[in-house]
């Protein structure tokens, strides 16, 4: 904020008209060009500093002035030329940095034929079809597979329709990309988020289904719902770093898991325990621990191998 009123106020018997002629003479003798042109005039530190009140938007009055921060605020016929001398702010905006996509890797035992079998898809999708409905049914079937595991605690036979919603679980989930890429219409930022979010989303639907069905504990629904967010956060956090994206841990893929889940239920509807050292167990406590202490053992194995990876590229000389 500017120190006092004189400095606003051109003396008595001295026009605004001479304050303005003044006001150029001084920047041109500085080389900087006039604001009367509208070109943007840069402020030393000095009145930047003394107009920091003027800058956030403060008032002050003295001698029948009263000046605002907003500029055109003028009161009792007075037009400050204060205004002038706060810098324009402008919104910064991020810079656009060029994204490059990461190498996926898929060597899980279905991927040959997996692969053959979604490029025969992707060449047959009618025109209207895109990635993002694909996506949105991936993640309605999840969504209806949990809700399908809910209702076999009344309604048993309801374990069928969990295998039906897990097919197309894979249809949507697994095509999107495909179909993306098959169009060459890739968002691989866009596609990257939406397409693993919804899988987080998906997963919790559906173990929250398998826990209220009664036919697995509470607490290795949360244990498999751990290893599985622990495998996420290590895919996401390797895809950022060595830039490689790995759809498949030793030989296992989303897809051999859901293929699992399918023999897995359909089992359970016959058998829903099991016997284990002459001990009876849910057959879904049974399948989820080992399913458990699997993704435990590859997220320990993975973590080893990426930090070793990324030592040796980041090696301190």
């Amino acid at each position: 904020m500017i120190g006092s009123v004189s400095e606003i106020l051109p003396g008595k018997g001295e026009s605004f008209a001479a304050g303005r002629a003044g006001e150029n003479a001084e920047q041109e003798a500085a080389g900087r060009p006039s604001s009367v042109s509208g070109t943007h005039v840069p402020v030393t530190k000095e009145v930047v500093s003394r107009n920091t009140g003027a800058q956030a938007g403060r008032e002050e009055v003295g001698q029948g002035l009263f000046v605002s921060g907003n500029p055109g605020t003028v009161r009792n016929g007075v037009a400050p030329r204060m205004l002038e001398l706060v810098p324009e702010r402008h919104e910064s905006v991020p810079e656009r940095h060029e994204f490059k996509d990461a190498r996926r890797v898929q060597e899980s035992f279905c991927a040959p034929l997996e692969r053959k079998v979604l490029n025969w898809l992707a060449a047959r999708m009618p025109d209207w079809v895109t990635p993002d409905h694909l996506t949105a049914i991936g993640l309605a079937a999840q969504v209806c597979a949990g809700a399908c595991f809910a209702m076999a605690r009344w309604f048993p036979p309801s374990l069928v329709i969990v295998d039906l919603f897990i097919a197309i679980n894979w249809f949507g989930d697994s095509l999107d990309g495909t179909l993306a890429r098959y169009r060459n219409k890739l968002r691989p930022r866009y596609g990257f988020y939406v397409d693993h979010i919804t899988d987080t989303y998906g997963a919790f639907f559906l173990l929250a289904g398998l826990t209220v069905s009664g036919y697995i504990s509470e607490r290795v629904a949360v244990g498999m719902l751990i290893g599985f967010l622990l495998l996420s956060v290590n895919a996401y956090l390797s895809t950022y770093t060595i830039g490689t994206f790995r759809l498949s841990f030793w030989k296992f893929s989303p897809t051999e898991m859901r293929i699992l889940l399918v023999i897995g239920t359909a089992y359970a509807y016959f058998h829903p325990y099991v016997h284990v050292m002459g001990t009876k167990y849910l057959f879904f406590d049974v399948g989820g621990l080992g399913g458990i202490i699997g993704m435990l053992l590859i997220f320990v194995a993975s973590t080893i191998q990426n930090t070793i990876v990324l030592y040796g590229a980041e090696r301190i000389q």
